[in-house]
């Protein structure tokens, strides 16, 4: 009996191999989640714009955490597009553009797990510093909860880090 895969074989394999582009369509979804946090982010920067000039009562440090917020959000779908499409889509012909991310093309399953990991704790840290500027007007059940959340995503990026870290070891 020989090795050699016969052709049923081998055109299910190049036909589970092409079935990898069924992910483009969620990478474009992303990129127009991109768009959508970008009409929030100027409608934001609108308010404070408005709040500053006393037109509207606005809270600046509310509103400039928001930004913050959405840019990180912003950052972190980018972070998924660029690294998931080149892992496991298609590598970017995009040659040595000056503008790529020095990253790019060099970030693994597992590198993209803690990019996404700190982005989050990032992500949910703003998110909790918007809530404690604003507590007066939460429960303090809302912010123990806010609170637990928060550390759930950090004790997970540790325990990520941790993994990664013990796998190296054995490499």
């Amino acid at each position: 009996m020989s090795n050699t895969p016969n052709k049923i074989e081998l055109a299910l394999e190049k036909f589970i191999f092409s079935s990898r582009w069924l992910l483009v369509p969620f990478f474009l979804g992303l990129i127009v989640g991109m768009a959508v946090l970008l009409i929030k982010f100027f409608k934001e920067l609108w308010m404070l714009i408005q709040g500053v000039l006393g037109i509207v009562e606005h809270d600046t440090v509310i509103s400039i955490l928001t930004l913050v917020d959405t840019a990180l959000i912003a950052v972190l779908l980018l972070i998924i597009v660029f690294s998931a499409y080149e892992n496991f889509v298609s590598k970017l012909s995009i040659g040595d553009h000056e503008d790529r991310p020095a990253w790019m093309g060099k970030v693994g399953f597992s590198d993209l797990k803690m990019k996404l990991i700190g982005a989050i704790v990032a992500i949910s840290a703003v998110e909790l510093l918007k809530a404690f500027l604003i507590s007066t007007s939460l429960t303090s059940e809302q912010l123990k909860w806010k609170i637990a959340i928060h550390l759930t995503f950090v004790v997970s990026g540790l325990l990520f880090a941790l993994a990664d870290w013990i796998s190296d070891l054995r490499k």
